[in-house]
């Protein structure tokens, strides 16, 4: 028997993961890629008797790779946040599947664990820009506001280690990133005692912030805005954090931030305005490479010629 773990590569994915092999240590393939790489079950061949855990990635986004293990016989626990379209109704699929605003992967594993790894949960929603969901995850805790500083840090910083074109972009693969943390149930320990990994992540993540914070805005108005990052490392390491910066800056305006690729194309990270965490999703479902959430959303092709109608279509939409 076959175990596979299919994850996103970004922080809501690995403290998802963290926090089910923590209640149940054993060894399992790891499948997972930049945050961007979410045709993760393309890459599972399961059959009879296998298990496989998927958390964090669209079920839409995956379905042809699940109805192939479904059809082989695989047990499928399928945990995530995004949008999801039909949930096949078959008796060896476990989905626990919610597209509300304040929840993410992190959070449904931790109600499914009924919070044993709490302190994990709270790193993924910090993570994935979900602060208010986080520190009220916080209350059920006797945290000090520096411990819950670095614990939002934390999650800032894995949640960024996850961008990039390529895993070379990357600090860490989100498999070494993933089993370096897994070393310690809670991540006030990771924080304590493994600092070189610590400071790597954070001064990388300062650095890269600081190059993007340098940029004008491509055009910005009272609800919309929109960044153009060239093609470097740091700019495609960068641009997701960055989005959700500016989401936390400007609470009632929808952000679009677009990173330059090799092919001359863009990379796009949609933000919904914190105030009014809806309709990224749909957005970016008008593109063919478009997918998402409800508050965070992106393209991951956009046609540099097809730049300006973009902007006309998000200014019009927010």
């Amino acid at each position: 028997m076959a175990q596979f773990d299919v994850f996103n590569g970004d922080a809501d994915g690995i403290c998802a993961l963290l926090q089910l092999r923590l209640a149940e240590p054993l060894e399992s393939q790891l499948v997972t890629g930049v945050k961007r790489d979410i045709n993760l079950l393309a890459q599972v061949s399961a059959s009879a008797g296998d298990c496989v855990n998927v958390l964090d990635v669209s079920l839409d986004k995956n379905r042809l790779g699940l109805e192939t293990a479904l059809s082989n016989g695989a047990e499928v626990f399928y945990v995530d946040h995004h949008f999801s379209g039909d949930i096949p109704d078959v008796p060896n699929l476990n989905a626990i599947i919610n597209t509300t605003a304040d929840v993410c992967t992190s959070i449904l594993v931790n109600s499914h664990l009924d919070g044993q790894f709490i302190e994990w949960a709270i790193v993924g929603a910090f993570g994935d820009n979900l602060k208010k969901s986080a520190l009220m995850l916080c209350e059920k805790l006797d945290l000090s506001e520096s411990q819950i500083s670095d614990l939002e840090n934390l999650g800032i910083y894995i949640n960024y280690n996850g961008y990039g074109a390529s895993l070379d972009d990357l600090h860490f693969t989100p498999t070494d990133l993933y089993r370096r943390l897994s070393q310690f149930e809670s991540p006030l320990l990771f924080i304590e005692n493994a600092k070189d990994d610590f400071d790597k992540l954070a001064d990388g993540y300062h650095a890269d912030m600081a190059s993007a914070e340098a940029l004008l805005p491509e055009f910005a108005n009272e609800s919309t805005a929109v960044f153009l990052l060239p093609n470097e490392n740091w700019a495609r390491r960068v641009g997701g954090v960055y989005s959700n910066s500016l989401a936390n800056q400007f609470p009632s305006r929808a952000h679009a931030v677009l990173t330059l690729k090799e092919n001359s194309s863009y990379l796009v990270s949609i933000r919904a305005p914190l105030n009014n965490k809806t309709g990224a999703d749909e957005f970016c479902r008008q593109f063919e490479t478009g997918g998402g959430r409800a508050a965070a959303a992106g393209i991951n092709d956009l046609p540099k010629d097809k730049l300006s109608s973009f902007i006309e279509r998000f200014k019009q939409f927010y």
